[in-house]
């Protein structure tokens, strides 16, 4: 009786791996959600929906973008860290939610290595450090001696204690030995409202969000933080350039599903992306947000991911930054 039901067990694991095998030629036959951490507007918003219907319009199934800010990033990773590992849930991962967010949370509710499964780096964003036009500096060494002259006087913004925007900002502190006033909000788009508005004075975020008003001149640009210039916005420099040797501060964004999530799916997934992110009409519309496209296979993100988290962790520190 016993070899009989480990034969029925064996077998019936055998078909389950068979059907398995053969789930990616017709997946996905429903609809995908992709969970965005953070509320519509910003970058990772903008990515995902850029993703999300090249999905769409390669498989015929509609992809639904499931805004669920909270908590720097992490409520909505945890919601998909919690799903079912199926392939139909995923999540438009960030530096905050899959870098960051380890250091700055004592308990948080997912594990960005253990809870994940890698599907495809996305892209990478260089900071652009802009400032409301009425602040009486154009470049950063202006910048850095108005607020040497005003210590704590000139306020910034960020997506919320611990984003990315707040670490950017928080790391050049640290690098020209200024103070500025953190006022943290829930997400980039009412950060930059604010700007906009003459509330605050600075903010170091995502090219993409705020590219609309730099062209208009309702922001003015000061310098971006990556390596090099940025194509769309090639008069201006690079922190590096303007006397911060070393500075780098690119945000990146990338797509994870739950852990365990079959890996036929994952590498279904995966080529799909990659497919898209060179496709010479989706490289152009990064490129003119701002973002650079970074194809890659699930384990060259993985490995990224993972060299994030020891690389911000130091910065948190020192920094003191804290999660409220």
């Amino acid at each position: 009786m016993r070899r009989r039901q480990l034969l029925v067990a064996l077998t019936a694991v055998a078909l389950a791996g068979g059907a398995f095998a053969q789930a990616p030629s017709n997946w996905p036959t429903k609809a995908i959600r992709m969970v965005v951490p953070f509320p519509p507007g910003g970058s990772t918003d903008i990515l995902a929906r850029a993703i999300g219907k090249e999905l769409q319009d390669a498989w015929g199934q509609p992809v639904v973008i499931d805004n669920v800010p909270g908590a720097g990033g992490s409520i909505g990773a945890e919601k998909v860290a919690r799903a079912p590992a199926d392939g139909y849930t995923l999540l438009m991962g960030h530096i905050g939610t899959l870098a960051v967010n380890p250091s700055l949370y004592p308990n948080l509710p997912y594990d960005p290595i253990k809870s994940f499964a890698p599907v495809a780096w996305v892209a990478r964003v260089p900071n652009v450090l802009v400032v409301n036009p009425s602040v009486p500096a154009h470049n950063v060494k202006e910048l850095v001696a108005l607020a040497k002259s005003r210590p704590g006087q000139l306020s910034y913004g960020s997506g919320g204690n611990g984003s990315a925007a707040n670490l950017a900002t928080e790391y050049f502190k640290l690098q020209t030995g200024t103070s500025l006033l953190h006022i943290p909000y829930r997400g980039t788009a009412p950060a930059i409202t604010d700007l906009l508005g003459g509330q605050i004075q600075v903010l170091f975020t995502g090219a993409p969000t705020v590219l609309g008003q730099i062209r208009s001149g309702k922001l003015r640009a000061l310098a971006v933080s990556s390596p090099q210039r940025m194509d769309v916005l090639p008069d201006v420099p690079t922190v590096a350039e303007s006397g911060y040797k070393g500075f780098e501060a690119d945000q990146w964004y990338g797509v994870v599903a739950p852990a365990g999530t079959p890996p036929a799916v994952i590498a279904k997934l995966n080529a799909q992306i990659n497919l898209s992110l060179n496709t010479p009409a989706l490289k152009v519309r990064l490129n003119n947000e701002g973002a650079v496209a970074t194809p890659a296979t699930p384990e060259a993100f993985a490995a990224h991911i993972k060299s994030e988290i020891a690389r911000w962790r130091p910065v948190i520190t020192s920094g003191r930054v804290q999660a409220k």
